[in-house]
């Protein structure tokens, strides 16, 4: 786990710069209107950070937890559309800094216990080291970096 885990620190430390450096108006565009914003498609990886929190804890203490949520619901009803950026980095920032701490305390024993998100179920080392490769997807979105593929 210690590799994904400073994987993680890495992109909270790199990027967390990069966000807040974009202004108001880059955050507010999209690229179509059906299309999130760039300012929801961060809310979007806040909704995941708090998703994953739940799959990285549950999972320690339940026998193989099917944890899912509606992306497209959570990010219309938490209104990131109005949301203060700053905040929003912020707060990306502090839950993704709370899941190094959560990675860190499990377990190798723990990182073997599974999580269902609505396919196979998978070890919850490995829902962390996907979470790192989503993570890079939305935010090279975000910052209009090269592409990087995800499921």
């Amino acid at each position: 786990m210690q590799p994904t885990i400073e994987h993680l620190e890495k992109i909270i430390r790199i990027y967390s710069r990069r966000l807040e450096a974009l202004t108001d108006e880059i955050y507010d565009w999209r690229s179509a209107p059906e299309k999130w914003s760039k300012k929801e498609i961060l809310g979007h990886l806040v909704d995941s950070a708090q998703n994953n929190i739940r799959r990285f804890i549950v999972a320690q203490y339940e026998d193989t937890p099917t944890i899912l949520y509606a992306q497209d619901e959570w990010v219309a009803r938490s209104g990131y559309r109005h949301y203060p950026v700053r905040s929003l980095v912020m707060l990306w920032t502090l839950l993704n800094n709370h899941i190094v701490k959560i990675l860190a305390n499990m377990t190798p024993e723990a990182a073997q216990r599974k999580c269902a998100m609505g396919g196979h179920p998978q070890p919850l080392e490995w829902v962390a080291a996907d979470y790192c490769n989503h993570l890079l997807h939305h935010l090279h979105q975000i910052l209009d970096l090269e592409p990087i593929a995800y499921p």
